[in-house]
């Protein structure tokens, strides 16, 4: 069974920093495209950012140069630094991992970590 925990969520001042972090875990065989994205009340899911198995990183257009995506493939990580938080980042955010097992590949998604942005 193959496994996405997030953790780092929180509420954060205008201005202040936050970084999520994902886990993969599972009998994985490989694991390509991470992502993160998120959910606002009454608005659809979103992609944020996305880094592929080489590093390749890219970022929807209202957090390029405020957030930072990476990954560690051998311990199966992605993380999101978020610095300059607006109000407009609040949100639910999801890690996402195109995972390939021995019987199938899909996209495999963790439960969310909600980010409040508040004063």
């Amino acid at each position: 069974q193959v496994q996405l925990v997030e953790s780092g969520g929180g509420l954060v001042q205008p201005g202040g920093s936050l970084r999520l972090s994902c886990v993969v875990s599972g009998s994985i065989v490989s694991i390509g495209d991470m992502g993160w994205y998120r959910q606002a009340p009454g608005k659809q899911r979103e992609l944020v950012a996305s880094i592929d198995l080489i590093g390749s990183a890219r970022y929807v257009d209202s957090v390029k140069g405020r957030f930072t995506i990476s990954r560690d493939n051998t311990k199966r990580t992605v993380s999101l630094q978020m610095s300059s938080l607006k109000p407009e980042d609040t949100a639910v955010y999801y890690c996402n991992a195109e995972v390939r097992t021995w019987s199938r590949s899909f996209g495999a998604w963790g439960q969310g970590t909600q980010v409040t942005v508040s004063s």
